[in-house]
């Protein structure tokens, strides 16, 4: 795949993910009963209710540029704990809603991938080509936001996940650290690589993001040629 149809096709790839991912966010916590998010509008497949013009646009584009990895954020999901029918268990809920609606977003884009390998006589190469391509950068970018957004760091959202879960002696110390959430994601995603020559966040994706993908894509392509 050329290189600007391969951008334009990871993009696409992205810009789904996120959608789906704040979408699922919100109808998870209209579900568990706080319907601020979905009175707002985010239970929606319309990027527009979801984007950040600064998070979702400027940012992954001026870190293109830079040469480093991408990072993107869309609009937080206003989600009122005290609206919801069990606080403490709901947020973990609302919370692991987003990363698991990932999850599955890539499995149904594998089976696309295999749907699109079983008829790829009826489809010119060209075609083929951008269709697999897209398929498996939806596949591997689905996953990446599933286990980025678990990291226990602030707006992440294994924060949420981490916060309910903590000893009541544990918070204070882990308020502070959440202050300095932000810094602490550049540094794992920028200086540690670049100064300490250690990717910290390419190991995690090592032990989860790849292996998973690869398994997920060879079951698909094996069901595809079948």
């Amino acid at each position: 795949m050329p290189g600007i149809a391969r951008l334009l096709s990871q993009a696409l790839a992205l810009i789904i993910g996120i959608v789906v991912h704040e979408s699922a966010h919100a109808l998870a916590a209209h579900l568990l009963g706080d319907a601020t998010a979905q009175k707002k509008g985010r239970i929606s497949l319309n990027p527009l209710n979801h984007i950040d013009p600064f998070g979702t646009v400027l940012l992954p584009l001026l870190l293109l540029a830079a040469g480093g990895p991408i990072f993107a954020f869309a609009k937080p999901v206003p989600i009122y704990l005290a609206n919801l029918k069990h606080p403490k268990r709901d947020e973990v809920l609302v919370a692991l809603a987003g990363p698991a609606s990932n999850i599955l977003l890539s499995l149904v884009f594998a089976g696309l991938l295999g749907t699109v390998l079983a008829g790829s006589e009826h489809v010119s190469i060209a075609v083929l080509n951008w269709m697999v391509g897209f398929c498996i950068s939806s596949v591997v970018i689905n996953l990446s936001l599933a286990f980025f957004n678990l990291i226990p760091l602030p707006p992440l959202d294994g924060s949420s996940i981490i916060t309910p879960l903590l000893p009541e002696s544990a918070l204070p110390q882990w308020y502070t650290i959440q202050r300095y959430s932000m810094p602490i994601l550049i540094a794992l995603l920028y200086l540690v690589p670049s100064v300490l020559h250690i990717d910290l966040i390419g190991i995690y994706f090592d032990h989860t993001v790849y292996p998973l993908a690869e398994f997920i894509l060879h079951g698909a392509t094996m069901l595809g040629i079948r």
